[in-house]
């Protein structure tokens, strides 16, 4: 009987945040790493260090949609909903502004739950 290997599982390819730090550290402007890192926390639930990877990332790179989303969704699961909707908000003008549609969808349809 010829043993079949098994599919990777998603846990296996990712890296960890520790990883994506070492990285980082070599590239110290690379936001996609920094976004990376924020999505990390956000998946292990450490909000407030979520919160500040994406704001990282927002600084460097302030036309990167996807960060007002995560780190407006962040704010959410830290129950800080108004603060959330800010984020979206600005988020959804920026989303516009670039026009990226899919963004702007997203980024709408979250706001639209927090208000």
């Amino acid at each position: 009987m010829v043993a079949t290997p098994r599919a990777p599982v998603y846990a296996d390819i990712m890296p960890t945040i520790e990883q994506l730090q070492a990285l980082l550290n070599k590239e110290p402007g690379d936001t996609f790493l920094m976004y990376g890192i924020g999505q990390e926390h956000l998946k292990a639930g450490a909000f407030d260090q979520a919160i500040e990877w994406f704001d990282r990332v927002i600084s460097a790179d302030p036309h990167h949609c996807y960060a007002y989303y995560f780190k407006a969704r962040s704010l959410e699961q830290s129950g800080r909903n108004k603060e959330a909707a800010d984020v979206a908000r600005e988020g959804v003008a920026v989303a516009r502004a670039r026009q990226d549609m899919k963004a702007l969808s997203e980024l709408s349809a979250l706001l639209d739950e927090l208000e």
